[in-house]
């Protein structure tokens, strides 16, 4: 079913955000699968509307997180999703944010487009200062999005994140609102 503009947060010239919903299982979950050799082996969204059901759940419930679905400006159709994780406010005002593209968008700028806008959306509305990403070394299409975005590469954590059965080494990367407005 298409998304109608006005369901948007922000847009930018070809896609918009917009905070999850139950509404978006079929589809999230269509794309996830049809996207698993491009996610594998960074990350493993959910395949099943009953998996999707948690996941969104979560994202939508606790307060500690924001998820945000990147969508074809003029469709509507989902090209990909961002969650901020691990918001923390007081003194820190900070969070760690994830994403993945759907296999059909990638390669296209629309994930770049979209986390922009989230960007802009945590540190306006969401009033954070600084944002994290952990990025598997490898993971080099993850890496460049971060670094295009504006973010700078801060240090390396081994075994810092259990993944896909192990524990893996990451890259941290980040952005603060000063290093933004420095852009």
């Amino acid at each position: 079913m298409p998304h109608t503009v006005s369901r948007h947060l922000a847009e930018g010239p070809r896609v918009g955000i917009r905070h999850f919903t139950h509404d978006d299982a079929a589809e999230f979950t269509e794309c996830a699968r049809g996207s698993r050799e491009l996610h594998r082996p960074w990350l493993f969204p959910p395949e099943s509307v009953e998996a999707y059901a948690g996941y969104a759940d979560r994202l939508i419930q606790d307060p500690t997180k924001a998820g945000f679905l990147v969508c074809d400006r003029d469709t509507g159709a989902l090209a990909g999703f961002i969650n901020i994780n691990n918001i923390v406010g007081g003194a820190f005002q900070s969070g760690a944010l994830g994403y993945g593209a759907f296999a059909h968008a990638a390669g296209r700028g629309l994930m770049r487009e979209g986390l922009t806008l989230v960007v802009d959306h945590a540190f306006g509305p969401l009033r954070l200062h600084r944002l994290e990403i952990n990025v598997q070394p490898a993971n080099t299409a993850s890496i460049a999005l971060a670094r295009a975005c504006g973010f700078r590469l801060e240090g390396f954590s081994p075994d810092m994140l259990y993944i896909d059965g192990a524990w893996r080494d990451h890259e941290r990367w980040a952005l603060t609102t000063e290093m933004r407005a420095r852009r």
